[in-house]
């Protein structure tokens, strides 16, 4: 049996029973509750009334979410190309509903996680749309059931304008995924936890853990800001539907900038 995390939504191998803990959650990146340790099932959550919500978010590309909320609850997006259709950061649910959804689309080239959180049951999602989970080889301790899993080291094509890169911070093998042909050939960027838009939408933040606030250097981020500034894109989304609208490049080369000068200690003198 697959168990799934009920905090981070990512399954496990195929046991018998339970792990004892997760070890994802263990890590100083996500938490355990203070009520402990709990698992639930695919057949659980679908009993307990759980489904997931398909809506357009621009030509192309589709948002998926689950409705009550499972684990993390990030935003499945899935892209639509000519060659095919790629499914980014999975949930830790899925149903037929959803299947028809990303079959009607066409063939499906490949189901990828950005990182260990967003791993969700992604084997299921690949083997209900027969097609393989392409992981980053840097995070590959933490797959927990590799059926079906294929690894890159630091980039990846997958056709349609789409190639996968390897930026590390949040996780070594943390991922983006570069639609150069997306909003309108203007180009996306899905950017899991590597880079979060802020409430305005016209600036960004890296965390090495976001719900435990604990910081990357500044050397980190503006190596990440770099290596994303090769990129063609001038949209970005993060793993919550966040967005970037336009010009996003830019938006990071100056976040980037202004992080560092926080965590450098070029205003210290403005904190006391």
């Amino acid at each position: 049996m697959l168990w799934i995390c009920a905090t981070c939504g990512v399954e496990t191998a195929d046991l018998d029973e339970a792990p004892l803990r997760c070890e994802i959650c263990s890590d100083e990146r996500q938490w355990v509750p203070e009520s402990g340790q709990a698992w639930t099932t695919l057949a659980d959550l679908t009993e307990g009334g759980t489904r997931t919500e398909w809506f357009e978010v621009e030509p192309g590309l589709y948002g998926v979410r689950s409705s009550p909320t499972v684990g993390i609850g990030q935003q499945t997006m899935v892209v639509s190309t000519p060659a095919g259709v790629v499914v980014f950061d999975p949930l830790g649910f899925v149903d037929d509903e959803c299947v028809e959804h990303v079959r009607a689309l066409g063939k499906v080239l490949a189901v990828v996680a950005s990182h260990p959180h967003m791993y969700g049951c992604q084997t299921v999602w690949a083997a209900a749309l027969d097609a393989p989970v392409v992981l980053n080889a840097h995070d590959a301790e933490w797959c927990r059931n590799e059926e079906r899993v294929a690894y890159f080291d630091e980039t990846y094509e997958l056709g349609g304008h789409l190639t996968l890169h390897r930026v590390g911070g949040h996780f070594r093998g943390q991922t983006v995924a570069e639609w150069r042909a997306g909003a309108d050939g203007r180009g996306v960027l899905l950017a899991g936890d590597a880079v979060s838009p802020n409430p305005d939408r016209a600036t960004v933040t890296f965390l090495r853990s976001y719900p435990n606030r604990l910081p990357l250097s500044g050397a980190v981020v503006k190596r990440i800001a770099r290596q994303l500034d090769g990129l063609h894109y001038d949209q970005l989304y993060n793993n919550f539907g966040a967005a970037v609208p336009s010009d996003a490049k830019a938006v990071v080369r100056r976040s980037a900038e202004r992080y560092a000068a926080w965590t450098d200690g070029l205003h210290d003198d403005e904190t006391w």
